[in-house]
């Protein structure tokens, strides 16, 4: 009876906490502060930034101000307004959540002044919008079942070793799967992707090497969070889980890294983070003891040691 009542609640708990960190960030989704940028004569001028509001953060500024901030990320959209005419221009680097609402939020505004609206944005296909979080889970994914799979099936040596080979083949097969989709990378995009494999593929084999299978506990849980929160823009999330979730996960850099580098060809904080992830993974690879129990089952071999007759656990050794 006690068995039972405590697996129903795990699972109850369980499935709180899964609701509670991935589809409660889409949830609660809701704009708020959202910069946008806005070019037009002073009387209308006056007027738009009288509608900004919670939501939005209306910044009134001259052409050349307004199109630094799109080149730089700053805001999500622009809309320039001249007599007669409003054209909202996006930036294809932008998560597309951000471009969905300035487009929406923009659009608006013009037709609040009377103006027909034209748009200006590269084109982007559906393949190339879904791109950059795509790679970022199948990198996570592919590093995390190499890694199992060498605990079930029992490695001992140059762990290390099929961290790096696990990063370049799953970073070909990666690239290989979004180039039959229509999405090619260039040299700088394509060693961007290679450091989040290596970067990935590092720390899970770290943390398997300390905890063994019971690793998943907290893989998989970053993986099933992690790309609901790296889809969004902070501006939409509910302020916890931008504090606590959006912050921090690699997800996150690595989705809008590879997206700045398709676009615009410039990251900088990105590198420095996959960086410190590989540097913690190799930390955790070469440093303490290993896990005690490697078995799927949870089982520790157990042999006689032939020099004194007594059973002692099978020691592995592991680089």
């Amino acid at each position: 009876m006690r068995t039972a009542l405590v697996t129903a609640v795990a699972g109850a708990v369980v499935a709180f906490l899964l609701g509670l960190l991935t589809f409660g960030v889409q949830a609660t989704a809701h704009p708020h502060d959202v910069p946008l940028a806005v070019v037009a004569p002073p009387p209308i001028a006056q007027r738009v930034a009288q509608a900004d509001s919670a939501e939005v953060q209306l910044k009134v500024v001259d052409v050349g101000e307004a199109r630094k901030l799109l080149q730089d990320k700053e805001v999500y959209g622009v809309l320039e307004i001249v007599p007669g005419q409003a054209t909202i221009r996006l930036n294809p680097a932008v998560n597309p959540s951000g471009t969905q609402v300035a487009q929406q939020v923009l659009t608006g505004v013009a037709q609040g002044a009377g103006l027909p609206v034209k748009v200006e944005a590269p084109a982007v296909s559906a393949a190339e919008r879904t791109a950059p979080l795509a790679a970022s889970a199948l990198l996570w994914v592919g590093g995390m079942v190499a890694g199992l799979l060498f605990v079930v099936l029992k490695g001992r040596r140059l762990r290390w070793l099929s961290a790096l080979t696990t990063a370049v083949l799953v970073t070909g097969s990666t690239v290989g799967l979004l180039a039959w989709w229509g999405v090619t990378f260039d040299a700088a995009a394509l060693a961007f992707l290679l450091a989040v494999a290596v970067s990935f593929a590092l720390l899970q084999a770290g943390l398997f090497r300390h905890l063994g299978i019971r690793a998943m506990g907290v893989l998989g849980l970053l993986y099933l969070m992690a790309p609901a929160v790296a889809g969004q823009v902070p501006e939409l999330l509910n302020p916890a889980y931008r504090a606590v979730l959006w912050s921090w996960t690699p997800f996150r850099f690595s989705t809008e890294g590879l997206r700045s580098l398709m676009y615009d060809g410039s990251v900088s904080t990105e590198w420095w983070v996959f960086g410190g992830i590989a540097l913690v993974g190799l930390v955790l690879l070469l440093a303490g003891k290993k896990a005690q129990t490697d078995g799927a089952d949870g089982v520790v071999d157990v042999r006689v040691d032939e020099a004194d007759g007594l059973p002692r656990a099978e020691r592995q050794h592991t680089a």
